[in-house]
This record gives C-alpha cells, structure tokens and sequence, in this order.
C-alpha cells in the first residue's frame, strides 16, 4: 500500500495534514489552526481544498479541537459531499423486493 493511500480517508486525501494533525498542540482553538495551517491541500474526488476553505463555515464559532481524532472528524464532516462519491450509491446490488420494483 502506497503512503498516499495510507492518509485517503472517506474519499478525503489528507496528505501533508495527517502528519500535522498528529503534532499539534491540542488543545488547540480553530482560529489558530486556520491561521498556522490553513493553506494545507486536501484532495477529494470533486478537487482540492484548503483546510481553510472546508472549515471556513466554522469562522465565526467558537471551536475547539482537543486532539487530532477530533478535528479529524469536523474535517470529514464538513468537506463536501462530493469528497463522498456517488450520492446513493452502493455496491450491495438490489433485494428481492426491489427487483419487482418500477423505477421512477
């Protein structure tokens, strides 16, 4: 497994920001991670995204990180839903009572 892989969450490529989240001193107060680490990358299938522009929603809240699971997960909730894939999607095939089903 590459190393790139290693850091591609959720449809979400964390890159240079997974090594970061890990050295932080939490806890750490969003305005102060968005002005020392704002301008990392982070790729998703729809494009790259700074970390300032996916939590940029959050500027004017009061937010605290207390450790990197933390701003982890705000990361994944708040990047588009593009960075998910195909909406609806799934790999489970149809039940059997859906095959007698009329699609809309």
């Amino acid at each position: 497994m590459s190393n790139q892989d290693d850091t591609r969450e959720q449809g979400i490529e964390f890159g240079e920001l997974e090594e970061t989240m890990g050295s932080l001193d939490y806890p750490i107060e969003h305005n102060e991670l968005v002005e020392q680490h704002g301008d990392i990358e982070l790729e998703a299938p729809g494009g790259s995204s700074t970390l300032a522009e996916i939590l940029e929603p959050l500027q004017d809240q009061e937010q605290t990180y207390h450790d990197a699971s933390e701003l982890e997960t705000m990361i994944k909730n708040m990047v588009s839903e593009d960075a998910i894939g195909r909406e609806g999607y799934s790999d489970r095939g149809t039940s059997p009572d859906q095959d007698d089903q009329e699609s809309l």
